[in-house]
């Protein structure tokens, strides 16, 4: 018998406890383990002075276990086992990407939103599943369990690591040219006061937004005299389509009905480009392969 001592057997030592257990030797185990003979044998000597009793018999010839060393064995390996395996599943949890990857998405970010980039990240990435909330609130993605956020670049917070996924973006005014026809088009944004206007509000308790606009490099804005506010874009761009007044909006998202001769744009020298939208987390320390992913997608599209 050795001398006992209060010290806890580490994970280490047990396992190379268990490897000369199966290996039946010092010098095999330390082959399997990668590491000298002489560590093992430390290891084990380590193993039983904490424990207090020989659990490895030690010829010239040969290496048995004793009965306690026995009993020892057919305890922990099993449970050794159990630990490796959910260790190596995480790592190669790790490794793939897999899992849910939720996100916190503007309502204006059209073109991220649209349902090509969604789909096609699906399909090269079938063990991921996307979980999107539209949302305009202002919170904490962290606080919330949000992998990550897309937002207009200025309204990040200076700690989110951000990886753009749009070009520069643009604020347009339009109306239909039979509104135009009827009521006039205004010359400068003072004038929008003298008309119709479809505002945005992102919730009931919010203000509406306020209209920007640059003049000889100063940017200024206005709280124009809304006939209607609503938090809904498709309700802003169908009543703007029916005649119902001004409205003021991403221009990617009036596009395809500038395009198409449906709506005019207003009071363009007055409308500066800013920088776009941004794929936001907290950091790129330990990053989730899944948002890795992501991320790569999101570059290859852009690309």
């Amino acid at each position: 018998m050795v001398s006992k001592t209060n010290a806890t057997p580490d994970k280490n030592a047990l396992s190379d406890f268990v490897m000369v257990a199966q290996t039946g030797g010092f010098q095999s185990a330390a082959e399997r383990l990668g590491v000298t003979r002489s560590a093992v044998s430390q290891s084990i000597r380590k193993l039983e002075n904490q424990l207090g009793i020989t659990l490895v018999n030690r010829t010239t010839r040969s290496v048995s276990l004793t009965e306690a060393g026995e009993a020892l064995y057919l305890r922990i390996a099993p449970a050794l086992g159990e630990v490796n395996q959910a260790v190596e599943d995480v790592l190669e949890s790790n490794r793939l990407p897999r899992g849910r990857l939720r996100l916190a998405v503007s309502s204006i970010a059209e073109r991220f939103i649209s349902g090509e980039l969604f789909a096609s990240f699906m399909q090269a990435y079938p063990e991921v599943g996307l979980d999107i909330t539209i949302t305009d609130d202002e919170f904490d993605i962290v606080a919330n369990h949000f992998d990550a956020g897309v937002r207009l670049g200025e309204v990040i917070e200076q700690d989110m690591i951000a990886v753009p996924v749009s070009a520069p973006q643009r604020q347009v005014t339009v109306a239909t040219p039979d509104y135009l026809e009827r009521f006039g088009t205004p010359q400068h944004p003072q004038e929008l006061l003298e008309h119709r206007c479809i505002g945005w509000r992102p919730a009931p308790d919010s203000a509406p937004y306020r209209w920007e606009y640059a003049e000889n490099g100063r940017e200024f804005d206005l709280a124009v005299p809304a006939s209607l506010t609503t938090n809904d874009m498709g309700l802003m761009i169908r009543t703007t389509l029916a005649g119902g007044g001004i409205s003021f909006g991403m221009e990617e998202t009036y596009r395809p009905y500038i395009d198409a001769g449906q709506l005019v744009t207003l009071l363009e020298d007055y409308l500066p480009g800013f920088p776009g939208f941004y794929l936001y987390f907290p950091s790129r320390h330990n990053l989730a392969p899944k948002l890795r992913a992501l991320i790569e997608h999101v570059k290859y599209r852009a690309g």
